[in-house]
């Protein structure tokens, strides 16, 4: 069974680090493409508006957050890309603390 998750954060409103940071996105390493990939997230879209990002993944059963983080913690080259991906990133300013991409909650759907 597929589900789908929406999470937004911000980026540093700077554009030039935003054109960096879509720089990144084209040429996303392989070994971040194979994490995800691995945990049970079958597609992945990130889109823009202003320095707001919104994700959306569709998972499949096998796939939970937490399993994907303790992964995420234990991969040094995960960690890498996290690391430099801070830089342009920032939290919302209602997330928790250390907290990056916030889980949305659905309040529309058409019937």
């Amino acid at each position: 069974m597929q589900h789908r998750y929406c999470l937004a954060l911000d980026l540093v409103d700077d554009p030039t680090l935003i054109a960096e940071y879509e720089q990144w996105h084209r040429e996303v390493w392989p070994e971040i493409i194979e994490s995800i990939s691995s945990s049970g997230i079958g597609s992945m879209e990130i889109y823009r508006a202003g320095n707001r990002l919104f994700m959306i993944m569709e998972v499949d059963d096998a796939f939970s957050f937490e399993r994907k983080s303790q992964a995420d913690a234990g991969n040094p080259k995960v960690q890498e890309w996290e690391q430099l991906m801070w830089k342009f990133q920032q939290p919302l300013p209602f997330a928790k603390p250390g907290e990056k991409w916030v889980l949305m909650k659905k309040i529309f759907q058409l019937p």
